[in-house]
């Protein structure tokens, strides 16, 4: 019969912590993303939110009495916020579905948003972007989607690091801010922004600039939410992990995007995008400086 050395024994020691260390690991993974209420609280109009698959998931409700929003318990500064969401069916026209990060902070607020326009049936739903930066706004682009957005879910991500704020939709880029400080343009880089979420009643802007207006017959009107990921630096917190470069978000893989990235944000650009600030020569006869600096 075979007999255990000290050698083996320490291998075979080795090798179960591992496993351990692994099994301990993935169980760490597999925690995230979170439910509903370890990273998130009700903003406004709890009777309009509801919890499900044990707060996996939520559904929020707009009707004629009531939107609704949540927002997360901490501010982050950098970091990746992605969450799936499947939008209102059939005739949406004059709902706003918004996921969002806000500094919350009046006239000096930072914000990147994501904002879905609702749409009359058979029509593209529109997805608006926008950017504050120190409190100056009027940055909007507007993408029309590819997909039903409301036949199933898809992930909405807002990334943000030194370098550029980028949001995705499926992992495709669809909205590049890029740091341009070193050609005296702001960027958010010292605000911790919120992450929020809401549903609302917009029919005097949504669509088609506030000319189809909301039918309330086909109301109550719901958008579902699930898998909230949340990775960041969460204020308060930590003093140096917003500016410790160890963060993966902060890597060189992170700083720019990478070669197919740039090609799938061409192809959003030059398939499905349908407005863009920088372009509109009677709201900017010339263009705003980020624009020119390249965006």
């Amino acid at each position: 019969m075979a007999t255990l050395t000290s050698s083996s024994l320490k291998y075979s020691a080795f090798v179960l912590i591992v496993l351990y260390a692994l099994t301990f690991s993935f169980s760490l993974v597999s925690a995230r993303p979170a439910t509903f209420l370890q990273d998130f609280k009700i903003a406004w109009s709890d009777s309009h939110i509801k919890q499900l698959d044990g707060g996996r998931g939520i559904q929020l409700i707009l009707d004629q009495n009531s939107g609704c929003g949540f927002a997360s318990r901490s501010k982050y500064l950098f970091g990746r916020v992605s969450m799936k969401i499947k939008l209102v069916p059939g005739d949406s026209a004059g709902t706003v579905t918004a996921f969002y990060m806000n500094s919350d902070t009046d006239t000096v607020r930072d914000e990147l948003d994501f904002e879905f326009l609702g749409n009359r049936t058979g029509q593209p739903y529109t997805v608006q972007t926008n950017v504050y930066v120190h409190g100056k706004g009027d940055k909007e682009q507007r993408v029309n989607l590819w997909f039903d957005p409301s036949a199933d879910f898809h992930t909405y991500t807002i990334f943000w690091n030194h370098h550029q704020a980028v949001f995705s939709v499926d992992g495709i880029p669809i909205r590049v801010y890029k740091n341009n400080e070193a050609k005296g343009i702001p960027f958010p880089k010292f605000q911790p922004m919120g992450v929020y979420s809401t549903l609302w009643e917009a029919d005097d802007w949504a669509t088609r600039g506030g000319l189809e207006k909301i039918n309330w017959s086909k109301s109550p009107f719901y958008a579902y939410y699930k898998d909230f990921d949340i990775e960041g630096c969460a204020m308060p917190g930590p003093a140096n992990c917003a500016s410790n470069p160890s963060n993966w978000w902060e890597g060189p893989a992170y700083q720019q995007l990478s070669p197919v990235q740039a090609r799938q944000y061409r192809w959003v650009r030059m398939n499905h995008m349908i407005y863009d600030y920088c372009t509109d020569k009677s709201r900017n006869p010339v263009p705003p400086p980020e624009c020119r600096a390249g965006i």
